[in-house]
């Protein structure tokens, strides 16, 4: 389920990481005068689905990292050039303050509203916390060690780097206690329109963070296989069981609510993105793949002649298969999770030995299948239910004869369906190791492909010392440094 974004959401939403309040308000009574907190969470759902959506280059390059796309003319960014257009720095301040900042704000609101009955209250801070994990997690994801704890306070200029298995395992405990908190037909009120994920159900909220509980306890699996298993089996009961409950955001079609890629592919002008031989040629073209054609259009724009460019290198955009019309769709919805990533989760877990009531192939065969669903019923082509199983059929796709492990066989069929969750797709490529992906020929430095994001110029000279301490911490502040997480 997903709602379309408000229109009239209040021009003063945040521009920095600590919300500024309206001349003449009553700070005793944040209910008169100031923004009514569930905006803000409007504000930082719409801020959290650009930076997952978006392909812009001033940050938001994963689709380049993960040689879906490459570029064809100006190709700093598919060489691994993040500091040309301070890449770092953008990224930093879309979660910190885009995202964080206004869900900081929003439960600072809330909780100090005393019109609020407190079953409504407990709903509505459940929601903002869930999200604010979602976000905090793909702050580690990206960089490691972060500031958090001190991260949102106004007045500490200069935060403290924590641990990010230390994050990590809060984020977890906070997920525990947000579907704990979430209350489903109690009567109690909820976010409402302010949601535009759900529309404020609260059923929806509890599957999407158990949804997220089985995301960051699989990540962290061979951190600690124990503490894995048994968060895994703790949230497998109550996670998205169908397309229709995966947690997205839909966009509108005029400004300034549309999709980014709608704005990136469309809007910009930019003529500069096509698929990658990687992608195209080597996986999707030899299987068949029911999605190429939705993924990607064929050349000349009127044929089947479907061709990817050699990543890194420049070349002739018109040569090569640019991304597919419903991605320059402005209205569509950007995924926070989906219901297939959820599949291949359960698929591993049962891999690993994990009782989660079912067999890795079923689950793998149900993530693929939901996978082309999705894609087929948004496009509005194809016979999903045919196309997946004629799919799957395939000797080079069926779990029981594909190439390699399971890491191999779920890690490349993963790769291919978080086609539009490229953030989340890095991520299972650093720690699945698959598909074997190698740098270009001439890269930025010689820089292999990144593991992550170096801590961005903010940092260095407002924040030189915490930094430092934690550029040592991790190994080295240089995006050859691997994740916590991240152990082959």
């Amino acid at each position: 389920m997903n709602k379309s974004l408000i229109l009239a959401i209040p021009a003063l939403l945040l521009a920095s990481s600590c919300a500024k309040t309206l001349p003449n308000t009553d700070l005793k009574n944040p209910g008169q005068g100031s923004v009514p907190g569930v905006y803000l969470v409007t504000s930082a759902e719409r801020s959290l689905a650009r930076s997952l959506s978006s392909t812009n280059v001033n940050g938001f390059i994963t689709r380049l990292l993960v040689q879906y796309w490459t570029e064809t003319t100006y190709n700093d960014e598919a060489t691994y050039n993040l500091a040309n257009r301070t890449i770092p720095d953008n990224v930093w301040n879309a979660y910190y303050q885009g995202a964080l900042g206004n869900l900081n704000e929003a439960k600072r609101l809330i909780s100090a509203d005393v019109v609020i009955d407190a079953g409504t209250k407990a709903n509505q801070l459940a929601c903002v916390d869930v999200l604010a994990v979602h976000a905090w997690h793909n702050l580690v994801d990206t960089f490691g060690n972060v500031p958090y704890s001190q991260a949102l306070d106004i007045n500490n200029k200069t935060p403290t780097y924590e641990s990010a298995a230390t994050v990590y395992t809060d984020l977890l405990k906070r997920l525990d206690a947000d579907i704990a908190a979430l209350k489903a037909n109690s009567g109690a009120g909820t976010l409402g329109s302010a949601d535009l994920i759900y529309g404020g159900n609260v059923s929806s909220w509890i599957r999407y963070a158990s949804s997220l509980k089985l995301r960051l306890a699989m990540t962290t699996y061979d951190v600690d296989p124990g503490r894995a298993a048994t968060l895994v089996q703790q949230a497998a009961p109550d996670v998205f069981q169908s397309n229709s409950q995966a947690a997205q955001l839909a966009f509108q079609s005029t400004n300034p609510n549309t999709n980014p890629l709608y704005e990136d592919l469309v809007q910009s002008g930019r003529y500069d993105f096509v698929g990658t031989n990687v992608f195209i040629d080597n996986q999707l073209l030899p299987t068949s793949d029911p999605r190429l054609p939705i993924y990607f259009q064929p050349v000349d724009g009127t044929s089947s002649t479907y061709a990817g460019a050699p990543y890194g290198p420049s070349t002739n955009y018109s040569l090569w298969s640019n991304p597919g019309v419903v991605l320059r769709n402005p209205t569509l919805p950007a995924m926070f999770m989906s219901y297939y990533e959820v599949q291949f989760l359960l698929a591993e877990a049962a891999a690993r030995g994990i009782n989660v009531g079912s067999s890795a192939a079923t689950l793998y065969n149900n993530a693929v299948t939901a996978s082309i669903t999705y894609w087929e019923n948004t496009a509005g082509v194809g016979n999903p239910s045919v196309d997946a199983a004629a799919y799957l059929a395939q000797p080079s796709v069926a779990y029981a004869t594909a190439a390699g492990d399971f890491k191999q066989k779920i890690g490349t069929q993963k790769w291919i369906a978080l086609y539009n969750q490229p953030s989340q797709a890095w991520t299972e490529w650093r720690r699945l190791d698959y598909p074997k992906l190698q740098p270009p020929a001439v890269t930025y430095q010689n820089s292999a492909i990144p593991l992550r994001y170096f801590y961005p110029n903010s940092e260095q000279n407002l924040n030189e010392a915490n930094r430092k301490d934690a550029a040592t911490a991790i190994g080295g502040d240089v995006v050859s440094t691997k994740i916590f997480w991240d152990k082959n």
